[in-house]
């Protein structure tokens, strides 16, 4: 009697191990199943919520640059990041030694575990060493990962990510209080980079140019080009060509005449 007792008791450990190990399985895989969640499902949701409207710097995705600091995590190995930002990141703005002065962000700053964007583009990374992600955006470095760290891992599940940005930026110049060179961390018009800059001088006209040179500039043969788009902040004060205060783009210049 007691023998089947234990015969039993030793057939029910069984059973609850086998149940268990099968539903943290079932739980690894719900949790890691990044695909279920397509963009046309993202999209779709979204304009339930917040219509058709377009909101600023929502068009264009990410594009990675110089001095950038991403994240680079492998599901169920953690952090690849070979080199923390912590370590010697230290950019500074162009032109402004202590960073901004006037409600603006230094470059760079002090992150750990992330892997920093070099001035060749490469990041530093555990097992596949240095790899160029320079142009690249988010969904485009995590497949290029991806397909290095399958020679390494078996299905790895990579992610990447902006931990923060260092590479985009724009220069306010002329008669302005402050000027220097700033990042475009967040969507920024040609009013607020003045505001940002401290403002005008007494010696300022008033009268602002933009010059916008890049891919999203072309010539009339498709080439990359450059424009200069004009700006009258008396005109903006008198509430005339309101659509004369644009979002700046990365690599602006703003004139202040």
């Amino acid at each position: 009697m007691f023998r089947k007792q234990y015969l039993l008791a030793i057939w029910v450990l069984i059973v609850m191990f086998v149940v268990t190990g099968a539903v943290q399985e079932v739980f690894a895989a719900g949790d890691s199943s990044d695909g279920s969640a397509t963009e046309t499902m993202k999209k779709q949701l979204r304009s339930d919520i917040v219509g058709t409207k377009v909101f600023p710097g929502e068009d264009q995705e990410y594009v990675i640059g110089h001095g950038d600091v991403l994240s680079v995590v492998i599901y169920g190995e953690g952090n690849m990041a070979a080199t923390s930002s912590a370590a010697g990141m230290g950019l500074e703005m162009e032109g402004l030694p202590g960073g901004e002065p006037t409600g603006g962000r230094q470059a760079g700053g002090n992150i750990a575990e992330g892997a920093v964007v070099r001035t060749d583009g490469r990041v530093s990374l555990l097992h596949i060493g240095d790899v160029n992600v320079l142009g690249m955006t988010m969904t485009q470095a995590t497949d290029y990962l991806t397909k290095l760290y399958a020679t390494v891992y078996s299905n790895p599940m990579v992610t990447v990510s902006l931990m923060q940005s260092n590479s985009r930026r724009y220069t306010v110049m002329g008669e302005i209080r402050t000027p220097g060179v700033f990042n475009l961390d967040y969507p920024v018009t040609v009013v607020q980079a003045i505001a940002r800059s401290g403002g005008f001088t007494e010696w300022a006209k008033h009268s602002i140019t933009v010059a916008r040179v890049g891919d999203d500039v072309k010539t009339s043969r498709g080439e990359e080009g450059k424009t200069n788009l004009k700006f009258d902040y008396d005109d903006l004060v008198k509430g005339k060509n309101l659509e004369q205060n644009i979002y700046l783009q990365s690599g602006d210049i703003v004139i202040v005449h």
